[in-house]
This record gives structure tokens, sequence and C-alpha cells, in this order.
């Protein structure tokens, strides 16, 4: 058996489909009919980004969406991926996690990012942009901590705490997926991480990505991690590339103000059975978590062309898993 199928037998694959691009806009019974069907296509989840103010302003806070989505469905789960975490104190985030594991309990996950594609973001909250993943790191020990119900005292750091403690106790009932693309942020993933979700990389990249994760929690002495690794792509779908292509490329130049070009090389887009070619590679390197950022002729078919995606992953991944 080659390296690849043993990657391949290694846990289930899980699906992820970002809320539709003007699920906000809609009546609350369509958004809840919206929630149903994601939940209808067998999706494990839901998932938002998380942005104080970013570019000219533009943003929404992951934990109020995660909060609003998960009251739409009784089963599905929910995600902020990435939330910010420099640009906030641990503290009120440990509070944020215990309570939606509270109203939520075994169905949310957490991302985490440092933030950076908008300098002036970190810099408006307070945060110098050159001390984010020091920061990041302390906060994530310190959420870590708390998360097992035991109190914390810390100085000389970025923060100070005296006794600090959170109830009642999540424990591993929250998974921590650290997000980035740097050597750093997978040195992050493989201290404190359930796992690392990555973006805009190759397959081989990406493959090398979790190698070096793995080293590095071996040297932490994290040798039995229950590894939740993802990959987060912008896709397009549409009857044709072409359409597709215009379609996700005027989306991400709304979003990123910056043009498609960038992007292009690491965005699928075409048929769903075309885009799902395109990210297996991914699945067969090891990722076992895929969240997908549809861009579609509007909301209903991005959840249809989403569902089409998965359904083609995974019947590759299981193809490659009993070979």
């Amino acid at each position: 058996m080659n390296g690849v199928m043993k990657l391949n037998s290694l846990g289930s694959l899980k699906f992820g489909l970002a809320i539709p691009a003007n699920f906000w806009n809609h009546s609350q019974d369509t958004q809840v009919q919206l929630v149903a069907d994601i939940a209808a296509s067998q999706f494990e989840h839901i998932y938002m980004a998380d942005h104080v103010s970013f570019r000219d302003g533009s943003g929404t806070d992951g934990f109020v969406e995660v909060a609003a989505l998960s009251a739409m469905h009784p089963h599905i789960g929910v995600m902020i991926s990435v939330y910010l975490l420099p640009l906030r104190h641990p503290l009120p985030v440990a509070r944020q996690l215990a309570t939606m594991h509270k109203i939520a309990p075994g169905r949310m996950m957490l991302g985490v990012g440092i933030g950076g594609d908008d300098r002036h973001e970190v810099e408006v909250c307070g945060v110098d942009p050159r001390t984010r993943g020091a920061l990041t790191n302390e906060s994530l020990g310190i959420i870590r901590q708390l998360m097992g119900g035991g109190k914390v005292n810390r100085s000389g750091g970025f923060f100070e705490l005296t006794d600090a403690q959170i109830k009642p106790v999540v424990g591993d009932g929250i998974p921590i997926i650290v997000g980035g693309r740097s050597d750093a942020a997978l040195d992050r993933a493989a201290e404190y991480g359930d796992g690392w979700i990555g973006v805009w990389c190759s397959p081989q990249r990406y493959a090398q990505a979790l190698t070096k994760v793995a080293q590095g929690a071996s040297a932490c002495g994290r040798e039995n991690v229950k590894w939740l690794h993802g990959y987060q792509p912008w896709v397009g779908v549409a009857d044709s590339a072409e359409e597709a292509r215009a379609l996700v490329a005027k989306a991400m130049e709304i979003f990123y103000k910056v043009p498609f070009e960038k992007f292009e090389r690491y965005v699928p887009y075409g048929t769903p059975d075309e885009v799902a070619a395109q990210l297996n590679p991914y699945v067969d390197a090891g990722c076992r978590l895929m969240n997908l950022k549809v861009v579609a002729a509007n909301d209903a078919e991005e959840v249809r062309g989403g569902a089409a995606i998965r359904q083609h992953m995974l019947n590759h991944f299981a193809q490659t898993s009993t070979s």
C-alpha cells in the first residue's frame, strides 16, 4: 500500500459550506430553509469568516453568526474559519467558547488565524502587526488552559492574569484548527491545534505542511493528536468553466480588492465534477476537512453546486481508500 492510500485509510472526510453570499439579506424563513437545505445535502457544518474592519470597514463577527446559525437547525455543525484571535483578549474568547459549548454541544469548531491581509485592520484594533503571531500563541495557550477548567495565572507576556477561570469546562469539546500559510502557522498548529487548515497552496505544499505539523507536534510531546487537517478554497461553479470563472473572479475581486489573477492558480472553477477533480489531490495528501466557499449564480445554486462537488469527492475518497 502506498503513502497516499495509507493517508486515505485514516478517518472520514468531512465537508463544510460557507454561508451563501446573500444569506443575511433573505427573510428569516428563507435563511432557515437554506440552512435546512445545507443540512439535507449532508454537509457536516456551515462555516463563516470573521473580520472586524476589513479593507473598507467590512466584516462580520464570527461568534455572533455561529450562535445565530446554530439556532436555525438542531443538528448541523458551525465553524468560524478563521477567527482573528490576536484582535481579542483570550479570556472573553474562552467564555464565548464555553457558551457555544452549552448552547450547541458538540457542534462547533474554531478556526484560528492571525490576520494580516489588511494591516490596518490589525492596527486599528490596537495591535502591532509585528507581534500578532506571538500574541496568538500566548492566547491559544491561555485558552487551552481555560477550556480545561483550571485557573490561569500569567505575567510578563502580553496578558496579566490572576486566577482566571471559565466554567462550564469545555475540555476537548471544541476542536481548534489553526490556519495560515507560513511555517510559523504550522508550528502553531503543531503545538496548540487539533489540525491545520490551508489555503492558497498546491497539493504538494499541502502534503509537506502536514509532515511539518506532525514533526512539530512530536517535538512538543504531542504524539496522540486525532488530527483534523483541512483545506478552504473558493470555487466557481456553473455549466461551463468560462461562466464559472467570471462568477468567482467577480466575487473575489469585490471581497479582496485585488485582481483575480493573483488567486486564479489556486481557485478551481467549472462544473462540479471538474472542481472536484481539482480538489481531490488535497484529499489524497491528507485533507479530512474540506471547507467550500462556492460562488454560483445564486444562493440555491451555491448549495446545489457544493453538494455535487461533495458527492464527487466522496466517490473519489471511497475508491482510493479501498484500492
